[in-house]
């Protein structure tokens, strides 16, 4: 083992004991700011795992997308709505327990064995110099051209969506007149005389 294997190695187990952390904590924390900060982290750390693979596109998508986006969306949101109310115990509870234990250990079953049958091995060597945006962007517009514009007008569709979801609340039930966006007229002596109206 050489000294970049070793840097790789330690660089691993670092963002692996980081990503576990912050994964618990956004799980365990009661507080949902620091659930929400601890998601960033869970992020960078994904980040980091992609720049070790030498995916340098999908870090940076990472970063710019989850970190930047989505993960400040959700801190805006938490708190926007601002809802002091303690967390009240539902009846059902302990049933919502035990089935979401039953559905956890179902998709670790699930995730295990898809890492157990997959071959890690290299299936092809990588073209020296080559980036991987470089090969992203050539199997965008060449092998998977269909699914990346169906994909584009599936977002612009659930984009116009929320939006109409979104103002539905403001939209009016009936025609209004346009006379509400008008200021009261000042009755026409009071305009002549140059007197302001008293209440």
């Amino acid at each position: 083992m050489n000294l970049a294997e070793g840097v790789q190695i330690v660089s691993f187990g670092i963002l692996a004991v980081m990503l576990i952390g912050t994964a618990l904590t956004v799980v365990l924390s009661s507080s949902i700011v620091y659930s929400a900060f601890m998601l960033g982290g869970v992020f960078i750390s994904m980040a980091g795992m992609y720049l070790l693979l030498n995916a340098d596109f999908v870090a940076a998508a990472q970063v710019l997308v989850y970190v930047g986006a989505v993960n400040v969306l959700i801190l805006f949101a938490i708190m926007l709505v601002n809802k002091r109310q303690d967390f009240a115990p539902f009846p059902s509870a302990g049933v919502r327990k035990v089935f979401t234990g039953i559905v956890s250990i179902g998709l670790f079953g699930l995730l295990s064995a898809m890492v157990l049958a997959t071959p890690w091995a290299y299936s092809t060597t990588p073209v020296a110099g080559e980036s991987s945006i470089v090969v992203i962007g050539e199997h965008f517009f060449t092998d998977f051209l269909l699914p990346f514009e169906l994909a584009s007008i599936l977002l612009l569709i659930a984009m116009v969506g929320a939006i109409i979801l979104a103002r539905r609340e403001y939209l009016p039930d009936q025609a209004t007149p346009s006379t509400i966006l008008t200021l009261p007229e000042r009755p026409r002596e009071l305009v002549s005389a140059g007197r302001e109206p008293q209440d």
